[in-house]
């Protein structure tokens, strides 16, 4: 069963340049949503996982860059780029602390849109699996600088349901989670997701070691401990999405 084609997500109040787009991208081979503000956005992403999220910055109610936050919550793998007739260094500033990928001007060079949307979702992506929020959102931070996206989960059910919505070239597994232990989640990797590399880590070795073991000797591909060796643990995950072919459905 192969993949299906990228879900793109527009937003912008001007139905024409929407509908415009829309066109391209679905000639393309894309599945492509859109909304005219930030609620009808917010509804669509209550349904699905979007690839790309291609959002104008002054929209009525709220601007982009507040819902691209809300977006990134539900799904954190979203790449945002950013559309907007109002560039300024404030709002170049709010749109990098908020994660977004790229600012473009309008009037839009459609050329360059698509080259943009097109690189986006090749990008490979990662999911970390760890109950301590604010690690996710460093990883976050740093694997985005890389050009790598990056989906969290904090519990054993939230990466199985993230595991159900895109196919991941690596899996950082935590092996400590509440109700469950990192064992069980690389074994519904497996089952769900075969072809992701997965790397286990831990600030609980003497603790995690069997369990560990165990992971190992199942296939896991390495591990990593906490304190993480920052520049080491990003050469990893680099040479593992690289290493990781493309995986059919």
């Amino acid at each position: 069963m192969t993949d299906p084609a990228p879900a793109i997500l527009l937003v912008d109040d001007d139905i024409d340049a929407c509908r415009n787009v829309s066109d391209i991208l679905n000639d393309l081979g894309y599945r492509v949503d859109i909304a005219h503000e930030g609620k009808a956005a917010l509804e669509l992403a209550s349904r699905r996982a979007y690839d790309v999220a291609v959002l104008d910055f002054k929209m009525p109610g709220m601007d982009g860059v507040t819902l691209y936050g809300h977006l990134r919550a539900r799904h954190p793998g979203i790449v945002a780029l950013l559309l907007t007739a109002y560039a300024s260094e404030d709002t170049a500033t709010a749109a990098r602390s908020a994660g977004t990928w790229k600012v473009l001007r309008k009037p839009v060079d459609i050329p360059a849109l698509l080259g943009l949307i097109d690189e986006a979702v090749g990008q490979p992506i990662v999911l970390v699996v760890d109950d301590d929020i604010d690690l996710c959102a460093n990883l976050w931070d740093l694997l985005r600088s890389r050009d790598i996206r990056v989906c969290t989960a904090h519990d054993s059910a939230q990466a199985a349901d993230r595991l159900k919505e895109a196919r991941y070239q690596a899996v950082l597994i935590d092996m400590k989670l509440p109700g469950s232990d990192g064992c069980s989640v690389f074994r519904t990797v497996r089952t769900i997701d075969p072809l992701a590399r997965t790397v286990l880590i831990t600030g609980f070795r003497p603790e995690t070691d069997p369990l560990i073991a165990v992971a190992l000797a199942e296939g896991a591909d390495a591990v990593c401990y906490k304190p993480f060796d920052t520049a080491a643990l990003i050469a990893l995950l680099e040479r593992l999405v690289v290493s990781t072919p493309s995986q059919p459905r």
